[in-house]
């Protein structure tokens, strides 16, 4: 009985991790228009996959994301797309990579990757599971001698 605790809670701790997944699919579709994006800013967690579609609503736009150093492009009526892994957590601008008319410089957004939530979560499970497998054995222990 005395070794059934530990293995109970790691057979747990198991089960959590493979039905655990640590990164999501995120997607997006951003609507440029007259200077702006539509969302101008997205948030994601750090190590999901990102898929973004750029539609344009009046001239040709783009989209350039800082720091991942990605880019695509979409003509009225069709659209572009991009797709990366957010690796790195933080604010990234995203802005127009089309001279698109006079406030071009201005069409810029955000990109939001903040930091992995059910990683940080899989490590407290894990954590608190090995401590409390510890104190159970030290318990039993004390008790046996």
């Amino acid at each position: 009985m005395r070794n059934k605790l530990p293995l109970l809670l790691c057979i747990i701790g198991s089960l959590f991790c493979a039905t655990s997944s640590f990164a999501d699919e995120r997607f997006f579709e951003i609507k440029a228009k007259k200077f702006s994006y539509d969302p101008h800013i997205i948030k994601v967690n750090k190590g999901d996959k990102v898929r973004i579609r750029l539609i344009s609503e009046d001239v040709t736009h783009g989209i350039f994301v800082d720091g991942y150093g990605i880019e695509t492009q979409a003509y009225p009526g069709q659209e572009g797309s991009l797709s990366f892994v957010a690796d790195r957590p933080g604010r990234f601008s995203f802005r127009c990579s089309v001279t698109c008319g006079e406030f071009h410089p201005y069409m810029v957004g955000y990109l939001v990757v903040g930091p992995n939530t059910r990683f940080l979560g899989f490590v407290f499970v894990v954590l608190a599971i090995g401590l409390v497998s510890i104190l159970w054995t030290l318990k039993k222990t004390n008790y046996s001698a």
